[in-house]
């Protein structure tokens, strides 16, 4: 065993490069506790970004910082993708319901110096609905409140010249304080950004359509949540609001076509949550109830020559009650039982020129167990979900297929901790994707001409899942890790061909099964300057060193009828210490060729493929963080995907190019540091399983 530690040191000099974005301070009878908060942590089912002060991830947008994370590829054909695995996306803790075009958009609109930290979840429990399908994207915002109010206020200027001037800008205040009977938080923001898109679908011989769009995207955001403590007991109201009013010019042109629209998507958001948590004189023994509804309005509207010629409207609402309980029992090492009920509601309409065109309806309820225990090394975690649904609705023509059923979904867990830094893990977990609303949505939501149709499939089934995962970990960034996945029905888009040109549909796929090996590996400068010795000494600070990471992983998608082919993505992130404490950040991310992307798609091109730099420093006491950042400043993102069994390729090109700067103020206050309190829950196990 020792043989095998050195030579795991050896390969993994990881524990360089833990960085230290933030120091919490905790004060019991004046004794101080400083703990640490890494720019990633690696957990046993999970892995986790800061965004908090990572400048090359909070300069821009959220959608840049994300496209920057190892292994996380985003588009608008495949939507979100980690490691093989579709993420359902999550904020604070509760499923966004947002996809496809309206997905992409927020998150482009939302700047990333709003979000504190971001968690993948590649091993979701027994604690997640079993809907979480493969994994799971959790965006948490900022929710750190002190004794005493607090204020910080962020900015951020983006500028992209493709055929002329493009601007982006964004503002956002985070006001928040506590005392002995509540704490709150306010956080007020707004987005405005233009881009410019080339979208086209040809074959070898014909121009099937030709499209530049000139968008202008604006978004305003308020974040609200109020924490009251009652005696032991908590209770906790968040409210969320934002609104939308995007409008794009398209001109366009193909075969027999030509025509000029100007489009407008207006589009309104509400969030509600509260939850009541109950404490026992046993800290281990947590009982929670929880409410949640959502809402969402979305108008999409086209005009050609004073003309209408689209008018969609669509309306989702969503409830959710749950309670959870958990407790320690006193036998063996201390094993952790939790449990919970859950029941959901959602109601989906669309409709088309006001005509109603689907109504559809999804209720669930579910019953999970789950307990975990440890025997020496080992850690072990086992639970069960029973899930029940009922899906019915119908369109303007027809009533729709109704799905009726109900499965079990266990899911296990076993660990090997060879050290305190050192494990390996083997997961498995049975899980289901029920149709987002995206896909459902029978109007098209993109642009649409005479030879090119998008539209949604009401009729889809849900997906079942089994998935198995094996990941060793060292260090916090040091990953070899393996997963497959079979799928059952699983739904994807893809290109066919008609009688007009071509139609993008949704449908079902009986069987597919997708593989994927990644690999992650920090290599500090120091090793090289002062050598192996001098590094396994620990005696540096980390957020003080020069280092470079290189990740990549290999997906390769099994799908009868179709040549399968794998492609690998690399990423590879350096930073360099200047001179007067300027941090010099660097992120290149590319794709191999020639693979199938997404089932249907085959890559013609390194898909993802640019070079991002960012420039930071801290000022007046670390209170002000200024940052300068170009992205893709070789202008070499761009899409060229075929469509599997047609002549046809899709290009897409959208001014990646961008330069830009972002500041960050921390209004100073007469106090010194206290404990923090979280007023914005962020429902996962580590949040669960500590009182804060």
């Amino acid at each position: 065993m020792r043989y095998l530690h050195t030579i795991l040191l050896l390969l993994t000099p990881t524990f360089l490069f833990s960085q230290i974005d933030t120091t919490k301070v905790k004060q019991l009878n004046e004794v101080i506790i400083k703990t640490d908060k890494k720019a990633v942590e690696q957990k046993a089912d999970r892995i986790i970004y800061s965004f908090s002060n990572q400048t090359y991830l909070n300069s821009g947008t959220l959608m840049e910082g994300l496209k920057k994370l190892p292994g996380l590829i985003i588009s608008d054909v495949a939507g979100m993708v980690y490691q093989g695995k579709q993420l359902e996306v999550y904020m604070d803790g509760r499923p966004l319901n947002m996809y496809s075009d309206e997905l992409n958009t927020f998150l482009e609109s939302l700047p990333a110096n709003t979000v504190e930290k971001v968690e993948i979840i590649t091993q979701p429990g027994a604690e997640f609905p079993a809907t979480s399908g493969n994994a799971i994207i959790n965006i948490i915002t900022s929710k750190n409140a002190k004794k005493y109010i607090t204020a910080t206020y962020s900015n951020g200027y983006g500028y992209t010249n493709y055929d002329k001037s493009r601007h982006r800008f964004n503002n956002s205040v985070l006001v928040n304080a506590k005392n002995k009977l509540f704490a709150w938080q306010v956080q007020l923001g707004q987005s405005y950004s233009e881009k410019y898109q080339i979208d086209s679908f040809k074959s070898t011989n014909l121009l099937l359509s030709n499209n530049y769009s000139d968008k202008v995207n604006r978004l305003y955001f308020v974040k609200t949540g109020i924490k009251f403590n009652i005696k032991k007991d908590r209770v906790l109201i968040n409210y969320d609001f934002n609104t939308s009013n995007n409008s794009a010019n398209l001109d366009a042109n193909g075969y027999n076509f030509a025509s000029d629209n100007h489009n407008k998507n207006k589009r309104n958001f509400n969030d509600v949550m509260v939850i009541y948590q109950k404490r026992f004189e046993n800290s281990a023994e947590k009982l929670d109830f929880s409410f949640n509804y959502n809402n969402s309005n979305s108008d999409l509207n086209s005009r050609n020559n004073n003309s209408t010629i689209l008018d969609n409207n669509s309306t989702n609402k969503f409830y959710q009650f749950k309670t959870d309980f958990s407790n320690e029992f006193k036998f063996l090492d201390k094993p952790k039982f939790s449990t919970g009920f859950l029941a959901d509601k959602l109601d989906f309409t669309t409709k088309n020129f006001d005509v109603k065109n689907l109504d559809y309806t999804r209720n669930t309820y579910a019953l999970y167990s789950e307990m975990q225990s440890s025997y020496k090394s080992f850690d072990f975690i086992l639970g069960g979900r029973l899930e029940s649904y009922k899906i019915f609705g119908n369109t303007d023509t027809s009533t729709l297929n109704t799905f009726k059923q109900t499965r079990f979904f266990p899911n296990a867990t076993i660990q090997y901790n060879i050290s305190e830094d050192i494990f390996f893990n083997v997961n498995y977990n049975k899980k289901i994707t029920l149709p987002n609303t995206s896909s459902l949505n029978p109007n098209n939501t993109s642009y649409q001409n005479q030879n090119i149709t998008f539209s949604g499939n009401p009729n889809l089934n849900p997906t079942i899942f089994n998935n198995v995962e094996m990941k060793f970990s060292a260090f916090q960034y040091f990953t070899i890790g393996y997963s497959v996945s079979t799928a059952s029905n699983q739904i994807a888009t893809r290109i066919v061909e008609n009688t007009s040109g071509v139609a993008n549909v949704t449908e079902n796929i009986p069987n597919v099964t997708i593989q994927n090996f990644n690999f992650g590996l920090p290599i500090p400068f120091m090793l090289f300057t002062q050598g192996l010795k001098k590094t396994l000494e620990f005696d540096f600070n980390p957020d003080k060193i020069n280092f470079i990471y290189f990740y990549t992983d290999y997906q390769k998608n099994y799908l009868k009828g179709i040549t399968n082919k794998g492609y690998w993505d690399f990423n590879i992130m350096m930073q360099i210490l200047l001179p007067k404490d300027i941090n010099f950040t660097t992120n290149y991310n590319t794709s191999t060729s020639g693979g199938n992307y997404y089932y249907y798609y085959v890559a013609n091109n390194r898909l993802n493929e640019e070079v991002d730099i960012t420039l930071s420093k801290k000022f007046l006491s670390n209170n002000l963080s200024v940052s300068i950042y170009c992205n893709d400043i070789f202008n070499t993102n761009y899409k060229n995907i075929a469509a599997v069994g047609t002549d046809y390729s899709y290009y897409n090109k959208y001014d990646s190019r961008r330069l830009g700067f972002s500041l960050s103020y921390k209004f100073p206050t007469k106090k010194g540091n206290v404990k923090e309190e979280n007023i914005i829950p962020i429902e996962n196990k580590e949040e669960k399983n500590s009182d804060k």
